[in-house]
């Protein structure tokens, strides 16, 4: 009980303290009368289509990066110190680290892909609702694809680092391993394919 207490005591006293500080915030705003103040809607309407579309493109190429590099990161250690004792199992699991990185180049592509749908508006037509749609189609397109390659990247991490341990085991287990890493690398192009449709019906700004 103790080491669980220990192991997550950050995490409780930090929500504690969140949830106390939205308690109070939101108290005083219900007893002062100031409770209008907190209106999602205006604030979806006064933020630019612009910022939405460039938040969601940076989104979706940072947790690309973010999801190639961890894969990468628990890939290529134990691959590395599985080398240490069988060398000859890392030449054929460098696949696993290219799997990993194909995960960021998705993420690259749906930002380049984005992009192409910027252009210069005069500050007078920002705010039509073409624009607004574009903007927040890119916006959750991109937290979309980013957030599937993240989680692809640690799934095929994890399953690279299993298939470079599995190799140096028993080199007739790395085929079998390497069918279940294919498959979790397929995630990241669902994620790809639903960013385009997300913004499949977007026009550009103008």
């Amino acid at each position: 009980m103790s080491t669980s207490s220990s192991r997550f005591g950050p995490y409780t006293y930090w929500s504690g303290v969140t949830i106390s500080f939205l308690t109070i915030v939101g108290l005083y705003m219900l007893l002062t009368g100031s409770g209008e103040r907190f209106n999602v809607g205006k604030v979806l309407q006064e933020t630019s289509p612009f910022a939405w579309a460039l938040t969601g493109m940076g989104l979706c190429i940072g947790l690309s990066v973010a999801g190639a590099a961890w894969g990468i990161f628990i890939t290529g250690s134990a691959l590395l110190g599985g080398a240490v004792k069988t060398p000859r199992i890392q030449s054929r699991n460098l696949i696993s680290i290219i799997f990993c990185e194909v995960v960021a180049i998705y993420g690259v592509i749906m930002a380049i892909v984005y992009s192409a749908k910027l252009a210069n508006v005069p500050p007078e037509n920002i705010f039509s609702t073409s624009n607004y749609f574009t903007g927040h189609a890119i916006f959750w397109g991109g937290l979309t694809v980013g957030i599937c390659n993240l989680l692809c990247g640690l799934s095929v991490g994890v399953t690279g680092s299993s298939a470079a341990l599995a190799d140096a085991q028993n080199p007739e287990l790395f085929v079998k391993v390497l069918v279940v890493e294919i498959f979790g690398s397929v995630l990241g192009l669902f994620g790809l394919i639903v960013g385009l449709l997300t913004t499949g019906k977007a026009a550009d700004f103008h």
